[in-house]
């Protein structure tokens, strides 16, 4: 048995679910998100806990994989999720208008980021700060990735863009004779 998979995903105060056709789907607050389980997986909502059972040890690999990403469909509808990012650098800033988020990071023309569906993008601090929200995780987190692939922060004079409590390993530069 998986042993996250055997453990049941809690439901919080003002989140409902239902199971219909093979699909869980979860309302709160924030949203409603809904999941299709993989072949040979069953949920079961029993109370204020949702149960998955997988039917036999073949398809095992799944089983912890349905449980985690039923529970972040849960987090989300009910908290939500946010990933911070940090900009260090001179003249490095960032700017929103309209769908799309405007990166000046040095080089000769800024980079665009178009801001995907059910994510809600802040910038903050004149623009060296930015926070991506949503009730998607995986959303979330690919957007906060791509926007960070643009620039990495570097080890030498740590400027680019990093996540918030992220310590970049510094370098020491070239010494001189």
């Amino acid at each position: 048995m998986s042993r996250i998979g055997k453990e049941p995903v809690a439901l919080p105060a003002g989140v409902t679910a239902s199971v219909k056709d093979g699909t869980v789907t979860v309302k709160g607050k924030l949203g409603e998100l809904s999941y299709a389980l993989p072949a040979g997986i069953t949920a079961e909502v029993e109370g204020s806990a949702i149960t998955l059972k997988r039917a036999n040890d073949e398809i095992k690999n799944f089983h912890g994989l349905a449980r985690a990403l039923v529970h972040n469909n849960v987090v989300g509808v009910s908290e939500g999720y946010k990933k911070q990012l940090s900009i260090e650098g001179t003249g490095f800033k960032a700017a929103l208008q309209g769908k799309e988020l405007a990166l000046s990071l040095g080089f000769a023309s800024p980079k665009i980021f178009a801001i995907p569906e059910g994510v809600t993008v802040t910038v903050e601090n004149d623009g060296l700060q930015v926070t991506i929200t949503g009730i998607r995780k995986d959303v979330v987190g690919q957007s906060a990735a791509r926007i960070r692939s643009y620039y990495p922060a570097e080890p030498y004079k740590g400027k680019g863009i990093k996540y918030v409590g992220e310590t970049i390993r510094r370098k020491q530069g070239k010494k001189t004779a």
